[in-house]
This record gives C-alpha cells, structure tokens and sequence, in this order.
C-alpha cells in the first residue's frame, strides 16, 4: 500500500511536467507555424505572380501538364525560370516553344541499359 500513493504523485509529477513542456514548445510553435504558414503562401502567392508575368499561356498549359505528372520536374523548371527573371536574362514572356526548349535542357538524361547476351 505505501508503494501506491508513491506512483500517484510521481505520476502526478511527470503530468505536470508533459504540461510544462507542452505549453513551452506548443504555445510559442503554433504561432510561428501559423507565421510560417502564412510566409509560405505568401512565398508561393509570389511565385505564381512572377511565373503568369513571365510565362505566356501556352507555357504555363505546358508546364501545368507536366506538374501533373512529374510534380518534381515542374518544381525545378520553375526555379529555374524565376532564375532568369531575377537575374534579368529575360526580355519577355516565355513563350510555348522557349518552354520546350527549357524542358529538353533540364530534362534528366534517360538511363538508358544495354543488355547483351552471350
């Protein structure tokens, strides 16, 4: 029996440290990931701004298609793309053709295997 009211109160002890912790860590976290949320669409809000300046209809389709199927590709295309607007390597819109030509540079060489039988 003296060993019950023991494990009470240092299970008592270690909830009200959980509590401690989680109002240290969740208190100040749901505010910077609310702050961090919304810098990160703000971020994305921006992007999609420069790409619908940079890009012209055509491209953005193209690019679109693409991102459906290869959302990792479309994601590096885009930076690249941003890349030139900011570095001011782009006098206008990039058009349908322009984008192929981005795509076939930026596309990863296909492995390709050459099988030989003896």
């Amino acid at each position: 029996m003296s060993e019950n009211p023991d494990d009470e109160r240092i299970e008592e002890l270690r909830k009200q440290k959980m509590e401690e912790m989680k109002q240290q860590q969740g208190g100040g976290g749901e505010d910077g990931q609310a702050a961090r949320q919304a810098q990160q669409e703000q971020a994305e809000q921006q992007k999609q701004a420069m790409l619908r300046q940079h890009l012209s209809d055509g491209a953005r389709k193209r690019l679109n298609t693409i991102r459906m199927s290869k959302p990792e590709f479309a994601e590096k295309v885009e930076q690249q793309v941003l890349a030139l607007a900011q570095s001011g390597r782009l006098q206008d819109q990039i058009d349908e053709e322009q984008m192929k030509s981005i795509l076939r540079e930026l596309k990863p060489d296909s492995q390709s295997f050459d099988i030989q039988r003896r």
